[in-house]
């Protein structure tokens, strides 16, 4: 949990929404955003730990999440900066305009990254 939090507040400039402790039901839980606290409407990716689970496999029915960014490119020099894993460099979409990027969290999920 702790690398996953890290790589989405430290790498990706996410703020840790909130955590949930449930050990009774044996899973930990933890929001994060861009926004700052509970916000009506605002977008949050929940991480789950199942205590005692050590590997998950990355589901085939899922593609990737996609985040508005500003500049791709500077967002990807950030991200490197942090340590983090740019798998396609920004540039523009084959056969169009719209630039994007890819990055890769600690646990092999895709996220793109969208110029505005």
């Amino acid at each position: 949990m702790t690398r996953s939090i890290d790589f989405y507040t430290k790498v990706l400039g996410m703020n840790l929404l909130r955590s949930t402790e449930r050990p009774e039901q044996k899973y930990s839980l933890a929001f994060v955003g861009f926004g700052k606290g509970n916000v009506d409407g605002q977008s949050e990716i929940e991480l789950t730990y199942n205590h005692g689970v050590e590997s998950y496999q990355l589901g085939d029915a899922y593609g990737h999440i996609a985040i508005g960014v500003a500049d791709a490119y500077a967002a990807c020099e950030k991200i490197k900066a942090a340590g983090g894993n740019v798998t396609r460099e920004a540039g523009p979409v084959m056969g169009g305009d719209t630039v994007i990027a890819f990055v890769t969290d600690p646990d092999g999920y895709k996220i793109e990254l969208i110029q505005r």
